[in-house]
């Protein structure tokens, strides 16, 4: 089967690598009918974070269901299902507790050894506890909107939970990527009464204001901090979304919420080194968040989607042949592409 493997920084191809199949009786096996690029990617990508030459990526797929292992129940040949980013069992303590994320019998796409959902077909692990199924029924115009489940949906609704948000919050969203346009989103789905985005890209600021952004910030650093302050009446919003992961972010986040507020952080961290806790402890300011247990929301996002009350497809903005994914990269890369999805 072809597969989207990396060999070093900006080097993304397509090659034939063995075809799926299962190892285990609980595995199923995918045919893959969307993937996407993911901005968390691009760390890859540009070298920052680290891949052996050669090995699989892309942690964002749905597809059909083409081969089922002998203990498998709960999704049969020819469903239609939906992936999480990561994989899990589904009865630990961890599961239990909806943090699929930290389960011991886990793991995540294109690691070593492992498919990546940027590819023909995937070797699903656990697949009792991992993979949602969709209703035969529904719609195939759908399968955006189901990918975007896989992991930004369910992302940027993890860091508005760990925010706070409810009914009448501000809140204050860091990063116009994918993620935190779906923060965007997450927190309008939430009840909050004012949403403001900081971002420099018009075109992102449109998707922002779909989703019910009331406000747009495109200044950066101190100047970002000083204008989310002036639209609060000088206090800050109450629940911020960090959705960036980088010491420049993490420095607009902390200046822009109001004291007694907290930070919903789900930015792949790559830059920070620590927080003050004494000015944390000073302003009475809460810090929550990190990876998203995306299978956890995967069943109430996805009755929403098909109830027509959430479409988070507008994030993406390109499609293309899985043949052209290094095409794909260099789009978003260079910020020519929001999000890209990937046609096998």
């Amino acid at each position: 089967m072809r597969a989207t493997t990396i060999h070093g920084p900006g080097d993304i191809r397509v090659e034939d690598v063995p075809d799926a199949a299962l190892a285990e009786p609980t595995d199923a096996v995918v045919r893959v009918e969307l993937a996407c690029v993911c901005g968390s990617d691009l760390w890859a990508y540009r070298g920052v974070s680290e891949r052996q030459p050669g090995q699989r990526i892309g942690h964002e797929f749905v597809g059909e269901v083409v081969d089922v292992g002998s203990e498998v129940a709960s999704v049969r040949v020819g469903d239609r299902v939906i992936a999480p980013f990561t994989w899990s069992d589904g009865t630990c303590a961890y599961c239990a507790a909806g943090v699929q994320t930290s389960c011991p019998n886990g793991g995540i796409w294109g690691q070593r050894g492992h498919d990546g959902g940027q590819g023909e077909a995937v070797r699903v692990p656990q697949a009792d506890g991992t993979l949602v199924r969709v209703p035969g029924d529904a719609d195939a115009a759908l399968l955006p909107a189901f990918l975007s489940l896989s992991d930004v949906m369910g992302t940027g609704h993890h860091a508005a939970l760990a925010a706070g948000v409810v009914p009448g919050s501000v809140v204050a969203v860091v990063g116009d990527g994918a993620v935190g346009l779906c923060g965007v989103l997450a927190a309008s789905r939430l009840g909050a009464e004012r949403v403001i985005a900081l971002g420099r890209h018009e075109d992102r600021a449109a998707v922002a204001r779909l989703f019910g952004a009331t406000d747009q910030v495109s200044e950066r650093g101190g100047a970002a901090v000083e204008r989310v302050r002036e639209l609060t009446g000088g206090l800050g919003a109450s629940a911020v979304l960090e959705c960036v992961g980088t010491a420049q972010s993490w420095e607009t986040a902390l200046g822009v919420v109001r004291d007694g507020g907290r930070v919903g952080y789900v930015g792949v961290p790559h830059g920070p080194e620590g927080l003050s806790l004494k000015d944390l402890f000073g302003r009475n300011v809460g810090v929550s968040g990190g990876v998203a247990p995306v299978r956890q929301y995967l069943p109430e996002l996805l009755a929403d989607v098909l109830a027509g009350r959430l479409d988070p497809s507008p994030v993406f903005d390109r499609a293309v042949p899985l043949e052209e994914v290094a095409d794909a990269y260099r789009a978003m890369e260079d910020r020519k592409a929001l999000k890209v999805v990937l046609k096998p």
